[in-house]
């Protein structure tokens, strides 16, 4: 075993435990918030029968995953590329740019593995890059995950996203994109779980604002947040529904709001030869959507 040093961030942490994982091959690792002289047989047991109750993180030498339980993958890194998109939610919450590609400030609500955040900081040069995780637990895994250290432009927040979508009403530079992936082992923070929350987030968002919200989860959940959304961005709400069961939302506060499908397509062949996603794909899901509201 061996034990890594913890983010500067996280000084408060304890350091992260290495472990051969019981799980696949003898190759791969089990991380985990844990002292070197924890009962590591004890903390692996809890694990596998889903009784732990903090992430931890699976490597096989090709990905890292952060897991809240075996069953439930957050977020998976490549260790070839850690910057790349490794999950189609992620991918497609990062349609938000065929309708505003150069935001100056992006709020994200969940750190995760950090995946988002560091496809921005690489591929959204214009940003700046605000991150709100309630979990120090999950930040203290920010290092593994190579998430930049904080500068100018990229900002990791420990704290309660929903009451920094309130505090950024007050801020000189409002949000342009606020990205909503607030998930724990139990689903969808109760603190985003209500019209008030979407009401807030309305009202932070600069005059041509995109929240994007990944919404997974069970089916009666995710309607009922997508009926709060409509409501408080008075419909003017695209989807992107995909085959693992998320709902992509995009809710636009720009009352005058109205795609222009031709100049986005162009739009989206020119991201996806900029930055390898494949943004035309999720252009004609993003049309169709839209078609079917309007039925």
């Amino acid at each position: 075993m061996s034990v890594s040093e913890p983010p500067s961030t996280s000084s408060n942490q304890p350091a992260i435990l290495v472990l051969p994982s019981p799980f696949f091959t003898h190759t791969d690792t089990i991380r985990l918030l844990e002292a070197e002289d924890c009962d590591t047989q004890r903390v692996l047991r809890q694990v596998l029968t889903g009784a732990y109750d903090k992430p931890f993180v699976i490597d096989d030498g090709t990905t890292r995953t952060l897991h809240f339980s075996l069953s439930l993958i957050q977020s998976t890194m490549s260790l070839k590329d850690p910057f790349a998109l490794e999950l189609d939610y992620t991918q497609a919450m990062m349609s938000f740019q065929l309708f505003l590609q150069r935001p100056q400030h992006i709020l994200m609500l969940g750190l995760g593995g950090g995946s988002l955040a560091k496809f921005c900081y690489r591929h959204v040069g214009s940003a700046r890059i605000t991150v709100v995780e309630i979990d120090p637990r999950v930040i203290a895994f920010r290092n593994e995950f190579q998430v930049p250290p904080d500068d100018a432009r990229l900002t990791v927040i420990e704290g309660d996203g929903a009451d920094w979508v309130i505090k950024s009403r007050e801020w000189e530079e409002r949000p342009d994109v606020i990205m909503m992936d607030a998930f724990d082992r139990h689903g969808l923070s109760g603190s985003v779980n209500s019209t008030d929350f979407y009401r807030n987030v309305h009202d932070a968002l600069a005059g041509r604002g995109v929240m994007v919200a990944n919404l997974a989860g069970e089916k009666m959940d995710r309607t009922g947040h997508m009926a709060m959304i409509a409501e408080v961005f008075d419909d003017r709400v695209l989807t992107i529904s995909l085959v693992d069961g998320n709902d992509i939302v995009f809710a636009f506060k720009n009352p005058a709001f109205n795609p222009r499908w031709r100049e986005i397509g162009n739009t989206a062949k020119a991201l996806r030869a900029r930055t390898g996603l494949d943004y035309p794909k999720y252009t004609v899901r993003l049309e169709r959507s839209r078609r079917l509201r309007y039925l």
